[in-house]
This record gives structure tokens, C-alpha cells and sequence, in this order.
């Protein structure tokens, strides 16, 4: 099988890996046999540069990998952006306002070397590190570099990504009123996303994960783009693919064919069961 025309792009959390955060084995094995068929694969994800080291060395990739939902693009290789399209809007101005705005909320700027935040919230400090990400409290004024993307979180419960796909109605209720005031507010310059239960994205308004698959497609010479997502941040990615697919416990699964469960190896599925047939209509 040679799959030399088509770049595969993925999603992170709850597609290549299990709800647990770890990386079923199976789809780590398919994604090593895809490349060395020629397959270009990456990762597509809202995750950041920083956010990425606990699996940068784990994850075999052949192509840039695709951060901060489409916002940039990362050869972790070099460690240098490719591409990458940042917020035109003041940084400090827009997190001074964020955080008048929720004060019972985190406000997190995630920059290209480290993830930044006021010491206003306990837990995010301990979080960032359980994931080997750099971190630094800050002050109104500190440098924060390229503004690529800010999120808000809800209580830290633990340490984990999985604890903050879930909340209590009261929990999710008030992440529902903060991405409606987060639209109001920054909507003219920016493209608010719900990564989780209790996460909301904010990015540059135009920048997709699909866009970046289909720059990144353009780039590297490929003429089929396929893309597996589990969320509503993958939603740009999924439809700007060529062929989507989605875990069977996926939030998007009702509206995207379904592959297996994200810890039964859905990226695998996608690889041995989905592509082979896609390369057959090409002919």
C-alpha cells in the first residue's frame, strides 16, 4: 500500500489518545507503518508548543504539527514555526478585560515558550507542570510574545485534561455564559472555541485547524487530506478534509463516519480500515 498521497492530520486529546491521556499502542504502530508508506501524518490540535513536550518525542510525525488550533504551525525538529497567524488585538488590554470580566475563571495566554497567567487561581500552576509545560505568573505589562491564542478554564480539579472535559450543570452553565460574552466581546477580531466542558479557545478570527490542514496539504504536495477529530474545535478541521472521521465516543460522532472508540486505537482504524479504501476511488 502506498499512501505518498495523502496527508493525514489528527487530533490530540480523545482521538489519538484514550480518555486516560494515554496513547493506545496500537495507533502509534499503524502511524510508524503509514509513514513508512509514504503517508505524511501530523498532529492537528489546540494544544501549544509548550503544551506539546510531554508527547513531542512520543508521537512520530513527518510533517509540521498543527498548534493552537490552526494559529501556527510547528516543526518540532527545528523547534521554529512554519506559519502562524496571531490575534490583532492589544494582549494585555484583552486579558485585563477577559479576567474583569470572569473573575472566577482562569485566563491563560499560551505563547511559543511558555504558557502565561496572573497568580489569580490555585491549580494551574500544578497543572501546566503535570504536563511538562513552562509556565510563568505574570504582571499587566510583561512581555508575552506572539499572541496566538488565549483560553479560559474552569476549577482545577486535578491535574489531569480529562477532569476538565466534564463539570457539574452549574460548571458547564457558566462556561456557556462566558464563550456567549466572549463572542460579544472579542468577536470582530477573534474565533471563540469549546475545546472541552471547561475550556474555551480563543484564536484569530479566519484561523481554522482546517485552514492550516489545507495550507499544510498545499506545502508539502499532497492531493488527499484526511482528518480525525473528536470535538467542536475539530469541527473547521473536519470539514474542510477531503475524507473525516471521528471516534465513536466523540462528541462530534453523530456527525462524522465513526471509527472505534478513541482508547480501542481510532487513528489505527482510520490507517488500516479507512484509508486503503479512500486510495482505491482514486484509482
Amino acid at each position: 500500500m502506498d499512501f505518498s498521497d495523502v496527508l493525514l492530520t489528527v487530533d490530540y486529546d480523545r482521538t489519538l489518545t484514550a480518555p486516560d491521556s494515554t496513547i493506545p499502542e496500537r495507533n502509534l504502530e499503524a502511524i510508524r507503518y503509514f509513514m513508512a508508506k509514504g503517508g505524511a501524518f501530523t498532529v492537528n490540535t489546540g494544544r501549544s508548543a509548550p503544551m506539546i513536550q510531554s508527547f513531542r518525542d512520543v508521537v512520530p510525525v513527518n510533517a509540521p504539527m498543527i498548534l493552537y488550533n490552526g494559529s501556527a504551525a510547528y516543526d518540532p525538529r527545528t523547534g521554529k514555526l512554519e506559519f502562524c497567524h496571531p490575534i490583532r488585538l492589544d494582549p494585555w488590554q484583552t486579558v485585563n478585560t477577559a479576567r474583569r470580566l470572569f473573575p472566577d475563571l482562569t485566563v491563560e495566554v499560551q505563547g511559543i515558550q511558555a504558557h502565561y497567567a496572573c497568580p489569580d487561581h490555585p491549580g494551574w500552576d500544578v497543572f501546566c507542570a503535570s504536563h511538562g509545560c513552562a509556565y510563568k505568573f505574570v504582571k499587566p505589562g510583561d512581555d508575552l510574545g506572539t499572541f496566538l491564542k488565549f483560553s479560559l478554564y474552569g476549577t482545577f480539579k486535578d491535574d489531569t485534561v480529562d477532569s476538565l472535559f466534564s463539570g457539574t450543570p452549574e460548571e458547564v452553565g457558566r462556561m456557556d455564559e462566558a464563550e456567549r460574552i466572549l463572542n460579544e466581546t472579542f468577536g470582530n477580531a477573534c474565533v471563540v472555541f469549546r475545546a472541552a466542558a471547561r475550556i474555551i479557545d480563543v484564536h484569530a478570527k479566519g484561523v481554522s485547524k482546517g485552514r492550516a490542514a489545507r495550507q499544510l496539504q498545499a506545502h508539502l504536495g499532497r492531493k488527499i487530506l484526511v482528518c480525525a477529530g473528536d470535538a467542536d474545535n475539530d469541527l473547521p478541521m473536519m470539514a474542510d478534509a477531503d475524507y473525516a472521521y471521528a471516534p465513536a465516543d466523540g462528541k462530534i460522532a453523530d456527525r462524522y463516519e465513526n471509527v472505534c472508540a478513541c482508547a480501542e486505537g481510532a487513528v489505527a482504524d482510520v490507517i488500516y480500515e479507512k484509508t486503503p479504501g479512500i486510495l482505491k476511488k482514486f484509482g
